[in-house]
């Protein structure tokens, strides 16, 4: 079987746990955190080429904030394949307006994947290999097909799936029913997951096909997808915000999981440098010129090459100076840089910092 694939990139978030270097003007997609040229959204969208169409199967929806920064990125990406959200209404909006566009022009058969625009995949072979054997499964199945990240480590910031009855190989990979979707576990719930070997990573792709997905929304998110149908992108603010999780994957009886293992990460945090380019020989991750007396554990990152940073002392802390800002944050902390930035917004004297 060789169907084709519509990939769909998300490209509406803000990435703020990335901040300073992540702002209003320049989210998180836009920067290249892996020591390449390449931002995380050309990185995506090289991927995802090779598996559809070329350009013209590649589709991406995004804030009307960040639109023209998405098509200076992407010059080669068709206009018609850029929707802009007049306003972020989360994942089951995105999904549901892009789905019905897509149904629209190809047909309800037409097979489409979801991507978000910001994830790092090590090995692009296997990906590949992932992706063909979700298409098939979608192509041939009433099924809404989600990658699950087989897990490194008991993690408590990301979402698990449990794997239920195995239903075939596809691609020679097992597919497996989802008996359910959990919310970020405590330390010891992650730990028992793991040790039962039926869990994995909720790693936020989905593949279906749009004919098949809809018809789900109809039935579990209708709020979302009768005003769509009926008024079109101009009814986008009075959606609610909604996860695609929350609106659709936890209620239906139709998503299926195919546990992979192609090296990845979500880059969550500044704490993502370092599961990326840590090398044992180093002490630190440097992203920067950096003079440093006994410090160790620490990430360091300067956008300007002629900024020097100058540690003495310091174990396990984020260093990050970029523009008017520097961030001085123990690792541990990182989530908290988006309450920094509530305070921030609070003060005008801190506009342009954001």
């Amino acid at each position: 079987m060789n169907t084709l694939l519509f990939p769909v990139i998300l490209a509406g978030g803000k990435g703020e746990r990335f901040w300073p270097l992540s702002r209003k003007d320049r989210p998180k997609q836009f920067l290249s955190l892996d020591g390449s040229s390449r931002s995380l959204l050309q990185a995506t969208a090289d991927r995802l080429i090779e598996l559809g169409g070329g350009w013209d199967s590649l589709w991406v929806i995004t804030s009307s904030q960040i639109a023209e920064g998405v098509r200076q990125q992407l010059p080669d990406l068709p206009s018609q394949n850029l929707l802009i959200e007049s306003e972020g209404r989360d994942t089951a909006a995105a999904v549901a307006w892009t789905s019905l566009e897509i149904k629209q022009r190809y047909g309800e058969d037409a097979v489409i994947g979801f991507f978000p625009a910001d994830h790092w995949i090590a090995d692009e072979k296997a990906f590949a290999h992932t992706l063909s054997a979700a298409t098939q499964l979608a192509a041939s199945t009433a099924a809404i097909v989600t990658l699950g990240i087989k897990p490194t480590f008991p993690s408590t910031g990301y979402g698990y799936i449990e794997q239920g009855e195995k239903i075939g190989s596809f691609n020679e990979l097992p597919a497996y029913h989802v008996n359910r979707f959990t919310e970020k576990p405590d330390r010891e719930t992650a730990e028992t997951f793991l040790s039962t070997g039926r869990f994995s990573w909720n790693s936020g792709m989905f593949v279906f096909r749009a004919g098949v997905v809809l018809k789900e929304l109809h039935t579990h998110a209708p709020e979302i997808i009768e005003p769509l149908e009926q008024h079109g992108p101009d009814i986008y603010p009075q959606l609610p915000k909604k996860s695609i999780d929350y609106a659709l994957m936890e209620k239906t009886t139709l998503a299926y999981v195919l546990p992979v293992d192609f090296g990845w990460d979500d880059l969550g945090d500044w704490n993502a440098i370092e599961r990326l380019l840590k090398k044992e020989e180093n002490p630190n991750v440097e992203l920067a010129t950096h003079v440093g007396l006994d410090t160790q554990g620490a990430i360091i990152y300067a956008s300007n090459p002629e900024d020097v940073v100058v540690t003495i002392g310091l174990e396990d802390v984020v260093i990050v100076r970029d523009r008017n800002v520097t961030l001085v944050v123990k690792k541990e902390r990182t989530q908290e840089i988006k309450q920094i930035l509530k305070i921030l917004q609070s003060d005008s004297r801190f506009t342009d910092l954001l």
